[in-house]
């Protein structure tokens, strides 16, 4: 049996009211295993550096490999397989886009990251990807059109086109990312099969449409089956 204790920010302030190192290093003696949620990356890194006990990263700015497992987990048991399936990023070049593109690559998946120019993923990431995928057989590629990137996808996935953060560049990233809206035009491109996953929370009629989010009578008479999976759910009402 496991015991958690929970710690928030307004309890210890990582960083600020005590060091990275002072809080690792005491955490390291009450518990086996840390799991962080915070911004910025870099407190992960230092944790990890710091505490001998095991660090796992449940959100950055820079990584989400939480979702990322959660999400493989819910294809494997829908697709049955990732070997020459296909997954469509449509959106930001975020930290979920980072974790998806690396565990992609690791389970022999092609990925296709359809972003506005300049929004694109790390390079850092993308070279790391590609050279992970030329051990596995799959293909890393990167795209600034999304009727091209969807095609022959399996699945469809997007988020928020304003990652956390980046509140105060809403208006700029909204204006640019017109035309990478996942609707029913864009759905028509990936294959019949195809799935759509969203991270949540979604923002209807923004990165998505009602339409595709409850996949509504219109998609269905396309016989398509547009699914919506989150955290191992999947919910089809065609």
């Amino acid at each position: 049996m496991a015991h958690t204790v929970y710690l928030t920010n307004a309890d210890i302030s990582l960083g600020k009211r005590e060091s990275i190192y002072d809080v690792a290093k005491n955490l390291e003696r009450w518990v086996d295993a840390v799991v962080i949620r915070t911004f910025a990356q870099e407190n992960v890194i230092s944790l990890a550096k710091f505490a001998k006990a095991n660090v796992i990263n449940a959100l950055t700015d820079f990584e989400h490999p939480c979702q990322a497992v959660g999400d493989f987990l819910t294809i494997q048991e829908h697709l049955g397989s990732f070997k020459g399936k296909k997954l469509a990023w449509v959106g930001d070049g975020n930290n979920v886009c980072h974790s998806l593109m690396l565990l992609a690559a690791k389970v022999g998946m092609d990925f296709t990251a359809i972003t506005p120019a300049g929004l694109a993923p790390a390079a850092n990431v993308i070279a790391l990807a590609k050279e992970i995928a030329a051990s596995t057989n799959s293909r890393i590629e990167i795209s600034t059109v999304p009727l091209e990137g969807v095609r022959d996808a399996d699945v469809v996935y997007t988020d928020v086109w304003v990652s956390m953060g980046q509140e105060t560049d809403r208006d700029s990233k909204t204006k640019a990312f017109s035309g990478f809206q996942v609707n029913a035009k864009l759905m028509k491109n990936a294959k019949p099969t195809a799935v759509f996953m969203h991270c949540l929370p979604a923002h209807r009629g923004e990165e998505v449409t009602d339409e595709v989010m409850t996949h509504s009578s219109p998609l269905c008479s396309m016989k398509q089956r547009i699914g919506f999976i989150h955290k191992r759910q999947f919910f089809t009402r065609c």
